[in-house]
């Protein structure tokens, strides 16, 4: 995962991304959400997760802090808690009826990740 901090790195990496024909897939993460850990060590890992993402764009905004930053990026893409993971399609657009909020499992996330990269 690439880490990303401000809403302008978000919109860098979105555009690169798009430019080289990818998907994005963002990860909101905390060090104090408990659940981010176990994507991180279980989720993340398994291999219909690894194969599925193998074309895209990680992107990870660790919002632990919750700084001014961390604030802005939430608001901006209305993130209402970690874990949360957001995608983009290969156009660059953003597939809010894709996102994932809470507790997700390795099957559900590879089947939503290939909905956005067939």
């Amino acid at each position: 995962f690439k880490q990303v901090k401000t809403i302008d790195d978000l919109n860098r990496e979105v555009a690169a991304a798009k430019a080289a024909g990818k998907p994005v897939m963002l990860d909101f993460y905390a060090d104090w959400c408990t659940y981010c850990k176990t994507m991180e060590k279980e989720i993340f890992p398994a291999a219909p997760v690894v194969a599925a993402l193998e074309d895209f764009v990680l992107l990870q905004a660790d919002i632990t802090r919750q700084d001014d930053d961390d604030i802005a990026l939430s608001k901006h893409l209305d993130m209402p808690a970690p874990p949360a993971l957001y995608f983009w399609n290969k156009n660059g657009e953003e597939m809010r009826s894709h996102r994932i909020v809470g507790n997700v499992t390795a099957e559900q996330l590879a089947s939503r990740a290939r909905s956005v990269h067939p």
